[in-house]
């Protein structure tokens, strides 16, 4: 259940994805005006829905939209075994920040960003009786919204331990992670830089198929192994892993993306089709760890002018970009090709 305070009215909310005839026949009577079907505009679009010029589009159910449409609405890895769907209606009325609440809430539970959501009457007390008795949960549209940000800037050091690396046999590990717990971010740190000086860091953001498995479809176990070995060389330096899988979509959905490629999509469209931005990161948890290990002006490994600003907006000096590309094989080609092309990666 979702509130925001002064509203007269809340949202229950839940995941398309896990939509069943069953579920949606218990939500149908809870909102008088019935529910809806929220998606971002970007997988509207990819589904040649109207979206009026809004980031959320709502789509009010009916008998036509049983549970597998609303879940093949929701996840496009069968959109070409099904192309004709549709038309659907949208409403013209403007989407409120509960609503876009509600797609934040589906990516930060690493799920597809679309949901059923029903409005009641009532405010804040109103709507936390209601989640009480109905046995949900109820949040607050300032805790879904600035949750990223929040948890970021609480970061705190939480374990530390010398860890010998193949190619850093001085270096050392440490934890990090929010107050009151949440996602692990973790910073390796190589022999002994210096905080008046500008030190040499790699920012990456977790890769299970590439960082483990060494998959060939990515090039972000070079990136790990490489920088890793390229700052035990210079002596000194810090590498930051951070909790953001798939650029941010997480595991099962950068897997979902995988499937969109394997039909021919590249990595940005495909990230469009499941209704993400084509890159969901923010960087402040790489700003905060620096600034709790005490470096302001970096040297920063990365071919990615975004992950440039994104640190900068946050307070971080880019003293230097250094070059940090690897020979691409047969499977990571055009995976590099778009990266260069579309989002702007210096390869």
């Amino acid at each position: 259940v979702l509130t925001a305070p002064g509203a007269d009215t809340f949202l229950f909310i839940m995941a398309a994805e896990f939509a069943t005839e069953d579920r949606i026949a218990t939500l149908m009577p809870w909102s008088p005006a019935g529910p809806t079907l929220t998606l971002t505009a970007n997988r509207a679009q990819v589904l040649n829905i109207d979206t009026f010029g809004h980031e959320t589009v709502l789509i009010p159910l009916g008998p036509a939209l049983d549970a597998a449409i609303i879940q093949s609405l929701a996840d496009p890895t069968a959109d070409l075994a099904s192309p004709l769907r549709g038309p659907f209606r949208t409403l013209r009325t403007p989407p409120t920040n509960l609503h876009h609440a509600a797609i934040k809430l589906c990516k930060l539970a690493r799920l597809l960003p679309a949901a059923i959501v029903g409005t009641l009457e009532g405010g804040v007390k109103g709507a936390e009786a209601w989640a009480g008795a109905q046995n949900l949960l109820a949040a607050t549209v300032d805790d879904v919204a600035g949750y990223d940000i929040r948890t970021a800037q609480r970061l705190s050091q939480v374990a530390s331990s010398r860890v010998p690396l193949e190619y850093a046999e001085n270096a050392r590990i440490i934890a990090f992670r929010p107050e009151d717990g949440g996602t692990e971010h973790f910073a390796i740190l190589i022999g002994d830089p210096s905080r008046s000086e500008p030190v040499l860091t790699r920012v990456h953001s977790e890769c299970f198929t590439g960082d483990l498995l060494a998959s060939l479809k990515c090039d972000c176990g070079d990136q790990l192994r490489g920088a890793i070995q390229q700052i035990s060389a210079v002596g000194h330096g810090v590498l930051l892993y951070l909790a953001q899988e798939g650029r941010g979509i997480g595991l099962i959905n950068k897997l979902r993306a995988y499937q969109l490629q394997d039909q021919g999509f590249d990595t940005v469209e495909a990230n469009l089709r499941l209704g993400f931005a084509s890159d969901e990161r923010i960087f402040l948890p790489a700003a905060t760890m620096l600034r709790l290990l005490g470096f302001g002006t970096v040297r920063l490994m990365t071919n990615n002018p975004d992950k440039v600003a994104g640190l900068e907006r946050w307070g971080v000096t880019v003293h230097e970009r250094v070059a940090h590309a690897f020979p691409a094989n047969d499977h990571n080609a055009f995976y590099l090709s778009t990266k260069a092309k579309k989002s702007g990666h210096l390869l």
